[in-house]
């Protein structure tokens, strides 16, 4: 007899960012929740990899679901970053033509910026826009000025949104990926490795594995991932000194193209490609596509030719067959996919988490929102506002790159939501993120870890 590792109201399948939203919005709306991750800590799927724009959705398909959920979580993260300690890069974006057939075409992304409600967003000269970023190549032609594009910290906001979700009753089990599922008179009895889970209605948030979850439960899916690899280099923190401005390619039918833009940690990114692959879990990068990720950021912005390059790194985004989010609820089911959620999802997650709830309250699920939610706060990692090293008793500088304090480790392996793999410890302190890439760091990070992991840190690992 298996064993029941929990029951709940729902069940939200994944751990990535829109998981974690989910699981945000389902906790505060009076809900039972529950979180199941197969991987020993969020965020190791899809939203590990991206380019951590708030976009205002200027550039989305006009009456989209996808622009709706843009726009809705836009707003929402704007409303609660300040009580959630997230921070906010308020760089604008340049939509950057180079050639006359781009400068042509910008003129279609003014029209649908407007369209879609970005009133704020303005054609500008190649003159106006070097005045807007300086360092700029002279070769622009034109752009078009986005002054509410945002740049955050792509791995504090899931952790942020997941915290204040067991902060107020939700749980979460790692190393729990869903194996089978059966469709019970009272809900879903789901199957993981470490016992059954009951719940009354599940929400299917599997990302890179979305469409795989649904076909394994209702014997097909209504989508299929065609996952898409995105390349990047983080060029050093010297870097940041560079450039305040995201500048953006005019898009294609397929892809937003290449960005350029500060990080919120200080370093300047420039990325990502877009390439079709068959696996969901290769991320390896390939000298020649950083080589010209390298060449086409040094053509946009000169400064950059002898900058020493910090790291690489890629993300898959779950495309499919189709361009658009592929949300369908099923009432009668007690299920709900979100499948699709590809580049814009870092800023969309909150919106799809509240179209997703109004959707069940449409389907007869009953919510009852709570009235003085807890709202714990996440530790700062932007390099624009006081770190953890600034306050005394720290301890120790364990990561001499990034300024990591030993407090900072500590405070990760502790609480409901400790960090429970060096990847997870990364994205909560950055710790081997720096200019080393954790060469110097790692024998003390292996002590600080020794009893934290289920495998352990061996030393060297950080920087293979």
């Amino acid at each position: 007899m298996s064993t029941i590792l929990d029951t709940c109201g729902v069940a939200v399948i994944g751990g990535g960012v829109v998981g974690c939203a989910m699981a945000r919005r389902m906790a505060l709306d009076g809900l039972d929740t529950v979180l199941l991750e197969k991987a020993p800590d969020i965020l190791d799927g899809a939203s590990k990899g991206n380019s951590a724009i708030l976009h205002t959705g200027f550039d989305a398909p006009p009456g989209s679901v996808e622009h709706a959920c843009m726009v809705a979580g836009y707003a929402e993260y704007m409303d609660i970053h300040e009580s959630l300690n997230l921070p906010v890069l308020k760089t604008a974006a340049l939509v950057a033509a180079w050639s006359g057939e781009e400068e042509e075409r910008l003129q279609d992304v003014l029209a649908k910026a407007h369209e879609n409600g970005v009133m704020d967003a303005a054609l500008v000269s190649g003159k106006q826009a070097r005045a807007i970023a300086p360092g700029l190549h002279e070769g622009i032609r034109a752009a078009v000025h986005v002054p509410r594009e945002y740049v955050i910290d792509p791995w504090s906001a899931p952790l942020a949104y997941l915290t204040q979700a067991l902060a107020n009753g939700a749980r979460a089990h790692f190393n729990a990926g869903v194996i089978t599922a059966r469709r019970k008179a009272d809900g879903w009895l789901l199957e993981t490795p470490r016992g059954d889970v009951r719940a009354a209605h599940v929400i299917n948030c599997a990302g890179l594995h979305g469409d795989l979850v649904e076909e394994a439960i209702f014997g097909r899916a209504h989508f299929e991932i065609r996952p898409r690899k995105g390349q990047f280099v983080v060029f050093d923190k010297a870097a940041g000194a560079l450039l305040e401005t995201i500048i953006l390619p005019v898009p294609t039918e397929r892809t937003k193209g290449i960005v350029v833009c500060p990080t919120i940690f200080g370093n300047v990114l420039v990325g990502p490609t877009a390439e079709d692959q068959k696996s969901r879990d290769d991320a390896s990068v390939d000298a020649e596509t950083l080589k010209a990720l390298i060449r086409r950021a040094v053509e946009i912005l000169p400064a950059l030719k002898d900058m020493p390059v910090t790291a690489t790194y890629a993300g898959i985004r779950p495309a499919t067959e189709k361009k658009h989010y592929r949300i369908a609820h099923r009432p009668e089911d007690h299920w709900t996919t979100v499948g699709g959620i590809r580049s814009t999802g870092l800023t969309a997650a909150l919106g799809i988490a509240t179209h997703v709830r109004d959707l069940m309250a449409e389907g007869g699920m009953a919510f009852s929102p709570l009235e003085n939610p807890q709202v714990p706060q996440v530790p700062n990692l932007a390099q624009s506002r006081r770190r953890d090293h600034a306050r005394p008793g720290y301890g120790e500088i364990v990561c001499h790159c990034e300024s990591v304090t030993e407090r900072e480790i500590r405070a990760a392996l502790e609480g409901p939501l400790a960090a429970g793999s060096l990847a997870g410890l990364k994205r909560r302190t950055r710790a081997t993120m720096g200019r080393c890439q954790g060469f110097y760091c790692t024998a003390r990070l292996a002590e600080l870890t020794r009893e934290a992991f289920a495998e352990p840190l061996a030393v060297g690992e950080a920087h293979e």
